[in-house]
């Protein structure tokens, strides 16, 4: 799947998505790149929400607002065989929504769980498992 079939296919799952669920939401991106997680060699984040959190004593993020972002080189570099780029699009989609408005009511239970699997996967056990 090329760059550009990619963008289309996040716009039109976006478009599937009610209006309640985007509210505060400033948009969803997506970007050329792969990004790869942190620490983990050969392991790529597909999406991550960016929250830019409350303004600082310095000035903090006023007008940054919250964004969705997903990362076509992430997706293509997990992507085999049989790939399904619009079911994992959409998990992906859903997954950083998830996020969005656990933000808004003031939760972090995905980010905990987000956390518990990623430490499960770097202790070498499978990342579905926390």
């Amino acid at each position: 799947m090329t760059y550009e079939a990619f963008v289309e296919l996040v716009e039109r799952l976006w478009e599937e998505v009610p209006e309640d669920f985007k509210r505060g939401l400033q948009g969803v991106h997506v970007f050329p790149e792969a990004k790869p997680e942190p620490g983990l060699e050969g392991v790529w984040r597909l999406g991550e929400y960016l929250d830019p959190g409350p303004p600082s004593a310095f000035g903090g993020f006023e007008g940054l607002g919250r964004h969705i972002a997903l990362y076509y080189g992430s997706f293509l570099a997990v992507a085999g065989e049989g790939f399904d780029w619009e079911a994992e699009a959409w998990e992906t989609l859903l997954h950083e929504l998830r996020h969005h408005l656990e933000s808004l009511a003031g939760r972090d239970d995905l980010i905990r769980e987000d956390l518990r699997r990623l430490d499960a996967f770097r202790r070498g056990g499978p990342y579905g498992e926390g």
